[in-house]
This record gives structure tokens, C-alpha cells and sequence, in this order.
């Protein structure tokens, strides 16, 4: 709980100008931790006046030398990994082995991508006529990230910027400030200079839109809703900076009759709730073939009704709560909006799961017979729900897959390789995963349509932070 109360501008942790404080709560119990400040124009002010002033010495260090600095913090995201996994078990309760196993590991795992990226770039090179191209740092990035997975989008914003020579301010999302705190002080052990990375506690209205707008920061990259997205590109359309944005998704997740349809579709299932369905790329809509309809129908029931929930401080592969009190209301209205609309309820449903008076937890619930104009099926709930639709065909599956305003990411569920590459090609989403296909460090991750723009991770994340000089020699 150490510096809960302050922010880390220039170098230093420092008393904010603001004095609007703002709950810190632990979603297990309800139980408030502590309070942060919510800063003010003020505290943005000051912050990317650090950062400017930074820059203008950092983005003139060489690329072995931001290596040296990276190399540091690897080795400091390795010895903490154990704080940075307690911090997100207690403030959005992700189960502790969870939490070490993926959302702690996302920031030695995202810095190794980052470092191999960062070696292999080529920042000058002759162009075919002559010419000279050159990659640059693009300047002060603003940085808004999620509660979802904290340090994994903070290591997905900040890593790039720091390993191209751009200074940053970054604002976490204001419901997981420990686990920010604590990366925030591995950044100043490392030893990166002052001002490089700045940190401050804010809301989206005020200090998201101060960043946006603001005339010293050349590049704002968020990752949130579509909603906020919008508000964030056109807050930053009047100062015409770069705009990079991660934003929901709808993930169809086409099934088969040809694949192993008990492993797959329990994997599926198992898919979706993780994170108990906190994932902008879930797989939350399982799109099967009609002659396996019913099958997949019992042993997605099967599987869903034997998913553990349980305290998050406690290890295992239970899922735990959902974040806050607005996040668990939202999800119970997703769910009788699908009773409303008359979608077979499968298992789970309102309220608590038996057993829990306290916390905010859901049952994992599914709805089957779902026609893919229901709201269930169009809009992100962000919970432990899955919905299911049948289709009729090869082509049937790949209109209702692509039949949202998303395209972050898209599964695919088949033992035939030639059919895999035919349907992934006509799938409109930024990844589609095969199979069980996971996630690799090191790739690109980003979406089409109202998912976003630009991408992070590898080489490409890095490109977002670097603009392009042409040199046209005499």
C-alpha cells in the first residue's frame, strides 16, 4: 500500500494537486482497501512537462543502451512477479494461481517479446532508389489502460515506449491502482531516467481526456471499451496525434461436427469464463454445426456447471468475482435481457452462484438457441456467459462469425487443415485461434472494425511508437 497516495512524475513519487479521493475495494470481500487521488489538469500538466523535458535526451540514446535499461527490469519483473500477483489478486480478483501464471507473467513475457523485437528492428536502411529510412521515436505518449488484465496492458503500452526512446505518462485504470504502483517502482529501480515514465491516478473524463487533448503528447494509446474509444479519438482529432486503440469484442468460435468435439468444446467453454469472462478476445460466441448441435449442448452444460468459483487469495483453477458492484449489475441485466429475449437458458443464470452472500460473484451461465440479432449475442457483457448458435453450412458459419461490429479475435474448431485456412482467411478479426492455438509473446495482437486500430506486441507494437524519416542524399 505503499505511495497509494501519490503519483510518479519526474523521478519522483509526489503529492498530487488534486484531493478528490477514490475507493480502492477488494471485489472478494467488498472490503475498501485504502484510497487513491483521481488527479486533475494540474497533475497532467505537470506530469507530460516531465516527460517532454525527458525526451528530449532520452530519444537520443542508443538502442543498446534502452537494452541495458530493459535488461534491468526483466530481472526485476522476474523477483516481484510474486507482489505484482498478489496486488491483481486483491484489487480485481483474479485467482492467485492465475494471477501468477498469466497476468504477472505478462510482464516478464511481453518484455522478453519487447527485447527480441528490439534487436532484430533495422532503424536505418537504404531504400531501392537511394533514399534513407529511418525509425524514430514518435515522442510523449499518453498511456490509459484497463482493469481487466492490468500489467498486461501496462507491459503492452510502456515496454514499446520505453524500448524506442519515447518518454510516457500513464494512467491505469483507477480500480487497480496496486498493481501499477508496484511497476511503477520496478520502472525507478531499474534506473530510467526522470521523467521518462510518469504514472498518476485519474478517471477517463478527466485525466483520460486531458491526455488525449493535450498539445504536448504526440501519440495516445487506450485500451477500454468501443465507447470510450470513440471519446478518446475524438478528444485527440483536434491536436491530429497518433491514435492507437485495443478496444471489445464478440468472438465467434466456429464448431465443427469433424473436430474432438468433448476436448474442444470443453476447452471452449473453459475459454470464455476465464478471467471469469473479463477478456476483450473471449470466445463468447460458440457458433456450432447443426448436426452436433445437440451434443455440444451437453457437454457445454456439463463443463460449465463444473467450473469451481471460489475465494481468489485461495490457489486453483476456480474463477473468482467480477471486479466491482457496476460490473456484477451490468452482467446480471446482460443475463435477463437473454431470458427476455427468449433464449434457452442452459445453466447458470441471475444472482449469486449457492454459497456466496458477499462478493461479486456470477454463475457461469449459458444460453442456447440464440439467434445472433439478440442483444446477448451482439453487445460485450464482460461476464461468465456464453451464448450459442447453431448454423447450416460452411458459409452460414463464416456470415454469422462476421456478423458484428467487432473483430478482435475469432476461434475456429475443426480436424480438417484445409478447411482451417479457408474459413480463418474470410474471418474478419485481428487473430484467429485454431484449435486451441493460444497467444505467443512476441506477436501482434490488435483488431479489425470497432476493435481498434494498430498493434501491439513484437516488432509491429514498436512501430506504433516510431515515426519514419526518409533522408534523400545530394
Amino acid at each position: 500500500m505503499r505511495n497509494l497516495d501519490k503519483f510518479y512524475i519526474d523521478g519522483e513519487w509526489v503529492t498530487p494537486h488534486s484531493n478528490q479521493s477514490f475507493p480502492v475495494l477488494n471485489p472478494a470481500t467488498e472490503e475498501q482497501l485504502g484510497s487513491i487521488y483521481l488527479g486533475n489538469l494540474s497533475d497532467v500538466d505537470r506530469a507530460v512537462a516531465a516527460a517532454r523535458r525527458a525526451f528530449e535526451t532520452y530519444s537520443q540514446t542508443s538502442p543498446e543502451q534502452r537494452i541495458a535499461l530493459l535488461e534491468r527490469l526483466l530481472v526485476l519483473s522476474e523477483e516481484r512477479r510474486e507482489e505484482l500477483a498478489q496486488a491483481m489478486t486483491t484489487e480485481m480478483g483474479a485467482p492467485i494461481t492465475m494471477s501468477r501464471d498469466v497476468q504477472a507473467d505478462a510482464a516478464v513475457g511481453h518484455l522478453s517479446g519487447i527485447l527480441e523485437a528490439l534487436k532484430q528492428q533495422i532503424l536505418r536502411e537504404t531504400l531501392a532508389n537511394g533514399d534513407v529510412l529511418v525509425r524514430e521515436p514518435i515522442g510523449v505518449c499518453g498511456l490509459i489502460t484497463p482493469w481487466n488484465w492490468p500489467i498486461n496492458q501496462i507491459a503492452l503500452k510502456v515496454l514499446p515506449a520505453l524500448a524506442t526512446g519515447c518518454t510516457c505518462v500513464l494512467k491505469p485504470s483507477e480500480h487497480t491502482p496496486l498493481s501499477a504502483i508496484v511497476y511503477t517502482q520496478m520502472i525507478h529501480d531499474a534506473g530510467f531516467p526522470a521523467g521518462v515514465f510518469n504514472m498518476l491516478h485519474g478517471n477517463g473524463p478527466t485525466v483520460g481526456s486531458g491526455l488525449s487533448r493535450h498539445t504536448g503528447v504526440d501519440m495516445i494509446s487506450f485500451t477500454g471499451s468501443s465507447r470510450a474509444g470513440i471519446a478518446v479519438s475524438k478528444d485527440a482529432a483536434d491536436t491530429v496525434k497518433r491514435v492507437t486503440l485495443e478496444l471489445g469484442g464478440k468472438s465467434p468460435n466456429i464448431v465443427f461436427a469433424d473436430c474432438d468435439l468433448p476436448e474442444r468444446v470443453s476447452a471452449s467453454v473453459l475459454e470464455c469464463m476465464y478471467n471469469t469472462g473479463q477478456s476483450c478476445d473471449a470466445p463468447t460466441r460458440l457458433i456450432v454445426e447443426r448436426s452436433c448441435y445437440d451434443q455440444v449442448l451437453n457437454i457445454a452444460k456439463t463443463t460449465a456447471e463444473n467450473i469451481g468459483i471460489g475465494d481468489p487469495a485461495q490457489e486453483g483453477d476456480h474463477i473468482g468475482p467480477l471486479f466491482d458492484r457496476i460490473q456484477f449489475e451490468r452482467v446480471q441485466a446482460m443475463i435477463d435481457q437473454g431470458i427476455t429475449e427468449g433464449a434457452t437458458l442452459l445453466c447458470g443464470g441471475l444472482g449469486r452462484p449457492e454459497g456466496f452472500d458477499h462478493g461479486w460473484y456470477v454463475r457461469p451461465t449459458i444460453f442456447a438457441d440464440v439467434d445472433n440479432a439478440m442483444v446477448i449475442a451482439r453487445q460485450e457483457i464482460f461476464g461468465p456467459v456464453l451464448v450459442i448458435i447453431p448454423f447450416d453450412d460452411e458459409e452460414d458459419a463464416i456470415r454469422i462469425a462476421n456478423d458484428t461490429p467487432y473483430g478482435l479475435a475469432a476461434y475456429l474448431q475443426t480436424s480438417d487443415e484445409n478447411r482451417a485456412e479457408r474459413v480463418a482467411g474470410r474471418l474478419r478479426a485481428g487473430s484467429v485461434h485454431i484449435n486451441g492455438g493460444g497467444f505467443n509473446y512476441g506477436s501482434p495482437f490488435g483488431g479489425f472494425k470497432q476493435s481498434g486500430n494498430g498493434r501491439e506486441g513484437g516488432v509491429h507494437g514498436l512501430e506504433d511508437y516510431q515515426e519514419i524519416k526518409t533522408l534523400h542524399l545530394g
